[in-house]
C-alpha cells in the first residue's frame, strides 16, 4: 500500500507512548480520533478527535472507530512489573480482546498492536497475555503490525542505560548475541519512528517489528 494521510483512531491516547504518538501523527497530516474515559478528556492533545468510552467494553465505542482505516492499540498496565500479573489479565488481556473485536466491527484495514519481546526469562505473566492478544489478531484476519520491544528508554525510564555496556558485550559475544538482540533496547524516539511508518505503510498480511527492526525504523514484509 502507498504511504499517504490515514484516519488512525487510538486507544491508549493518553499514555506514555500514545500521548506523544498523536502530536506526530498530527503533525505528519494523519486525523487522529483517540478513545478516552470523560476524566481524561482534557489530557488529549490539541487536534485530536475524542471518543468516549471503556477500553474494556468495546459496544461503548465500536460504533465510533469509522471512518477510520487503522487502529492503534496502545492500552497497558503502567509500569509493568511480575507483581501486577492479575492485572494483565483483567486490563491488559480484556482490553485487547475489546480493542480486536471493536477493530474487526469497524471494518478496520490496519492493526498496529505494542506487544512485548519474547521469550524471555522474567515478566511471564505479561508475554503470555500478549501473545494471547496476538493470537487474537492473527484470528481475526485483519492486516496488522506488532512491535515486539523490551524496553523502551525515555523520560521516567532511564535505569536501563546502565546495562547498555553489558548488552555491548553480549551482543558481541556468539552465544547471547540472538537474545541480547532480540530483548535489547530501544529508545522513545525510535518507538515512535517504527510506529508512524507502519501507519503511514500498512501491512499486507501480518507483520512482526522486533527490536532490531525497531531500532534501524526498517519494515520487513509480513
Amino acid at each position: 500500500m502507498d504511504r499517504s494521510a490515514a484516519h488512525v483512531f487510538i486507544t491508549g491516547g493518553t499514555g506514555y507512548i500514545g500521548s506523544r504518538l498523536i502530536p506526530r501523527l498530527l503533525a505528519l497530516g494523519h486525523r487522529v480520533s483517540a478513545l478516552v474515559r470523560p476524566q481524561s478528556q482534557s489530557k488529549l492533545p490539541a487536534g485530536c478527535d475524542a471518543v468516549l468510552g471503556d477500553a474494556l467494553d468495546a459496544a461503548t465505542y465500536r460504533d465510533r472507530i469509522r471512518p477510520a482505516t487503522t487502529f492503534v492499540h496502545l492500552v497497558g498496565v503502567a509500569h509493568p512489573s511480575p507483581a501486577r500479573a492479575a492485572e494483565f489479565r483483567s486490563i491488559d488481556l480484556v482490553a485487547g480482546h475489546e480493542a480486536v473485536a471493536a477493530a474487526s466491527f469497524a471494518g478496520i484495514q490496519h492493526f498496529v498492536y505494542v506487544s512485548v519481546a519474547q521469550p524471555a526469562p522474567m515478566m511471564k505473566a505479561y508475554q503470555e497475555v500478549r501473545a494471547e492478544c496476538e493470537a487474537a489478531i492473527r484470528r481475526s484476519g485483519m492486516h496488522a503490525t506488532i512491535l515486539h520491544p523490551w524496553y523502551v528508554l525515555g523520560p521516567g525510564h532511564r535505569w536501563p542505560y546502565l546495562l547498555i555496556p553489558a548488552y555491548w558485550l553480549f551482543e558481541k559475544l556468539p552465544a547471547t548475541r540472538e537474545g541480547a538482540q532480540r530483548l535489547g533496547l530501544v529508545t522513545l524516539e525510535q518507538m515512535l519512528q517504527a510506529l508512524a511508518s507502519a501507519i503511514a505503510s500498512p501491512a499486507p498480511n501480518v507483520r512482526v517489528l522486533g527490536v532490531p527492526q525497531i531500532r534501524e525504523g526498517s519494515l520487513p514484509p509480513s
